[in-house]
């Protein structure tokens, strides 16, 4: 189940939770509430493991990204060395090669740019979902705890 649900369940069970008569403050069930807890805490570990995984990925694509570099620059030297045979053809496989390396370097750092970018978007919403979830069970806790200032009557 999604954090964000457990989230709202349990805001959800607090503000519809009994009030205590003349005070502040309101019954729960505490057996709801440590249901929703322990959902909780099976249900955060998978997402930071799915962020573990997302940075896996993304330094597998990195490697990946330098192998296919290294391979193209090879094979540009390569290519260029069999090409020295003239003067005029070694100045063109020497082009070619500077322009092979360079479009190597274009594309690894595309790669890696594109990788960076996607495992910060995944890893912002993870951050983004945890504060809510942090939010939410602070402000849980303060209702429990009857620390909640009552509104002021004008």
């Amino acid at each position: 189940m999604d954090v964000l649900v457990l989230i709202d369940k349990l805001d959800d069970l607090v503000h519809n939770a009994r009030a205590v008569p003349l005070t502040d403050q309101v019954r729960v069930d505490k057996e709801e509430i440590y249901d929703i807890l322990d959902q909780m805490r099976a249900t955060i570990p998978e997402e930071i493991k799915q962020a573990r995984w997302i940075v896996k990925e993304r330094q597998e694509m990195l490697a990946e990204a330098k192998r296919e570099a290294e391979r193209i620059v090879k094979e540009a030297r390569e290519r260029q060395e069999r090409l020295v045979s003239e003067e005029e053809i070694t100045k063109q496989a020497e082009r070619a090669a500077e322009d092979i390396i360079e479009d190597a370097r274009a594309r690894e750092r595309e790669i890696r740019l594109g990788a960076e970018d996607y495992a910060d978007e995944i890893l912002n919403t993870l951050e983004v979902n945890l504060s809510k979830f942090i939010a939410a069970v602070r402000r849980g806790r303060e209702r429990l705890a009857g620390k909640e200032e009552p509104a002021e009557v004008s």
